[in-house]
């Protein structure tokens, strides 16, 4: 185990505790105030560390919007890849709008998404931005798979918007969480078992 001492605080290489830690604040950073005017000065003072800490595990902000980006890419990639091997009907898009929706619920992921959607312009040009719309589009498609007329691609879409826009669409402070990913997928089951229609 090595670890290097960097501003006063000793940073241990082969614990992930860190850079989670700094994963996690400059998300509620970049939500609260966005990705532009969030500096790596600030995230590094909510941390209570030095900047020579941070650099230690990110060298920029896109460096930082690239690792939690990458958590949820992989996530992704495993989803469109277990679709493509199953057949076109709806139970199974029932199920991956349904797995989907657990991995949103299940980890911090909803967070990571509400930072995209809120700083769609400064994420056209950074390459985790790029590569999260790409995604998207592609599980979009795992969805309409077996129907592609537009109104399938749009149906598509829409039921995933259902599921991680249900953290900020559904502004009741009292629903659970169990209550809001029901909802969510009710929404788009509705619009899910109108794809392969015609």
């Amino acid at each position: 185990m090595t670890s290097s001492e960097l501003g006063g605080k000793t940073v241990t290489e082969s614990t992930g505790g860190t850079r989670e830690r700094i994963k996690t604040v400059a998300l509620e950073l970049f939500t609260e105030h966005g990705y532009e005017k969030t500096s790596l000065r600030e995230i590094a003072e909510r941390l209570n560390v030095t900047k020579a800490a941070l650099y230690y595990h990110f060298k920029s902000k896109d460096e930082i919007v690239s690792s939690f980006a990458h958590d949820r890419l992989d996530r992704m990639d495993a989803l469109i890849a277990w679709a493509e091997g199953r057949p076109t009907t709806l139970a199974t898009r029932r199920e991956l709008i349904t797995r989907y929706a657990d991995t949103m619920f299940a980890t911090e992921e909803h967070s990571v998404m509400r930072f995209f959607e809120q700083n769609q312009t400064v994420l056209k040009s950074l390459t985790a931005g790029q590569r999260m719309r790409d995604r998207m589009m592609r599980l979009a498609l795992a969805l309409a798979r077996g129907d592609d007329s537009p109104g399938a691609q749009l149906r598509a879409a829409l039921a995933l918007y259902a599921v991680h826009s249900s953290w900020f669409g559904i502004r009741s402070p009292q629903v659970t969480d169990a209550e809001r990913r029901k909802l969510a997928l009710e929404v788009a089951d509705e619009l899910l078992a109108k794809i392969g229609e015609g």
